[in-house]
């Protein structure tokens, strides 16, 4: 039996990625941090474990000995200045700190979840033969995702035997945190506005798949994205109103207006110290067109990018509302949505 060692088990894609090795066979340690809610990763078969990124000794204690697979999903994903110093902590030391651990440890195979955001915002559809260009201290996430896939470098050149995945925005099950946050916004009608940008949407399962096929296939120190449907965030924002039986949106916010409401939630956060609803960095993500193609892991692991969107976001309303986390919903019938 093959074991494996997950960091951010307690997350949305790390269980889906708990739940497709369970599935093959393999033996799971999740690693979480101290007060975190195991509960998912527990019920989907993880063996539990505490540690910490930044904390090498708790790494060491937590790493099994010679595990076959280290699988790094755990990311901070804030998109704040307020959590810069934390998210670099997090996202690059953290890093650098399981790379060097694991090459330590003589584990098989590291498969680091990084992000299409390491390659920053370009013009054009992004592959892995693309510059990363995500340089700009002022965006936290990206400019940290792109050193943390260096920091894990340094240790390749040391030995280490670590493949990269890329994905763009991962949508299914197990969220209650990322896009499942849209959800709740058109549910008790809340919703400030529909963005006018673009991005590529990729099922979770299908991501938490290509990490499996990434250590079983993927090529060291190599990159693979992992895009999916492309569709504007008016088409996105639509289907989840379609799915809930609410309005559908039929306009966009203005660029302009985005970026204002940023800049003035900033400057109020600076005040508040807590972080607001639409911050500068989300403001230029939202309203930018950030796509990608994923031609390199379809022929190389088998990557399944085809998931129609309304399949992937019917899959993760479905969960919400066996969570009790969705409420006062439509009823399907035919095909169609009524109240």
């Amino acid at each position: 039996m093959k074991h494996a060692f997950v960091t951010g088990g307690t997350g949305f894609l790390g269980a889906n990625l708990i739940e497709q090795l369970i599935a093959r066979g393999w033996r799971v340690t999740a690693m979480h941090r101290e007060g975190s809610d195991t509960r998912l990763a527990k019920s989907l078969g993880a063996e539990l474990v505490p540690g910490s990124l930044d904390d090498v000794e708790s790494l060491t204690s937590a790493v099994p000995q010679g595990v076959d697979g280290v699988f790094h999903v755990a990311a901070n994903t804030s998109m704040w200045r307020g959590g810069r110093e934390q998210q670099w902590r997090d996202n690059v030391v953290g890093s650098a700190n399981l790379a060097r651990v694991s090459r330590q440890k003589q584990a098989g195979r590291v498969v680091v979840t990084s992000s299409i955001s390491a390659y920053g915002y370009q013009k054009q559809p992004i592959d892995e033969q693309s510059p990363q260009l995500a340089d700009d201290p002022r965006y936290g996430y990206l400019y940290t995702k792109k050193r943390a896939e260096l920091a894990v470098r340094e240790e390749i050149e040391k030995g280490l035997d670590a493949v990269f995945l890329n994905p763009c925005a991962i949508v299914g099950k197990y969220d209650t945190g990322s896009w499942a946050q849209t959800f709740f916004l058109i549910q008790d009608g809340k919703l400030p506005g529909v963005p006018p940008g673009n991005g590529s949407f990729c099922h979770a399962a299908e991501v938490a798949k290509a990490h499996i096929a990434a250590y079983e296939k993927g090529r060291t120190g190599e990159n693979y994205i992992l895009a999916g449907i492309d569709a504007s965030f008016l088409e996105f924002f639509g289907e989840i109103a379609h799915l809930l039986g609410q309005p559908v949106p039929r306009r966009t916010t203005p660029a302009a207006v985005i970026h204002l409401v940023g800049q003035l939630s900033d400057l109020i956060a600076r005040f508040t110290g807590e972080e607001p609803r639409i911050t500068p960095e989300k403001a230029a993500l939202i309203t930018r067109r950030v796509t990608a193609s994923c031609d390199k892991a379809r022929r190389e692991l088998g990557y399944r990018s085809d998931v129609p969107l309304v399949e992937m976001l019917r899959e993760s309303r479905d969960w919400l509302i066996e969570q009790g986390l969705l409420t006062g919903l439509a009823s399907e019938k035919n095909g169609e949505v009524s109240a």
